[in-house]
């Protein structure tokens, strides 16, 4: 075997940049991984803190194109190193919204949207439950699973724009 001379001739030898993706072999595919799962690590820990904690469909977006961008580039599907710049793109581009955002009442509802009402004192708002696509079922497991029974002991719940259910209930 001719080892490679040049860095180029290296990196190609290991990620096996120049071969078409069925030609990758299993050194070159976990090489691949490797390297995307350290990228990943960097890229996703130098966004914002929240964006896989409380996920808005603006967070769950991110992490559905970062998946997808990191597995064609590891099975061979996009160039490799473009793949690399547009998981950095993308994270920053998010990290730019979403300090935006934090300023902009009006451009964080626009991408993250707005939290609903479903109950105010004791009060279901069967409208703003059909809104949301609830079942008064629905809203009763949720309720329960905030350790309420009955919908009268509630000051306010809403259905936040994490699609969580948050409670506050009656002293």
């Amino acid at each position: 075997m001719d080892w490679p001379a040049t860095l180029y001739g290296w990196t190609d030898w290991l990620f096996g940049l120049s071969s078409k993706a069925d030609a990758l072999g299993f050194g070159q595919m976990a090489a691949r991984a490797f390297v995307m799962y350290i990228v990943l690590l960097i890229v996703v820990r130098s966004g914002k803190k929240r964006f896989l904690g409380r996920a808005t469909a603006f967070d769950i977006i991110l992490v559905i194109m970062l998946g997808s961008i990191a597995a064609r580039a590891i099975t061979g599907g996009t160039a490799f190193f473009a793949a690399m710049l547009a998981l950095a793109v993308l994270v920053f581009m998010h990290w730019v919204f979403s300090a935006i955002a934090r300023d902009s009442e009006f451009f964080s509802g626009l991408i993250k949207g707005h939290s609903t009402g479903l109950i105010k004192n004791g009060k279901v708002d069967q409208k703003a439950l059909r809104a949301a696509h609830m079942s008064n079922d629905d809203l009763d497991e949720d309720l329960r699973d905030k350790g309420v029974d009955d919908p009268a002991k509630v000051a306010e719940a809403r259905l936040e724009r994490s699609g969580k259910l948050s409670v506050v209930k009656k002293e």
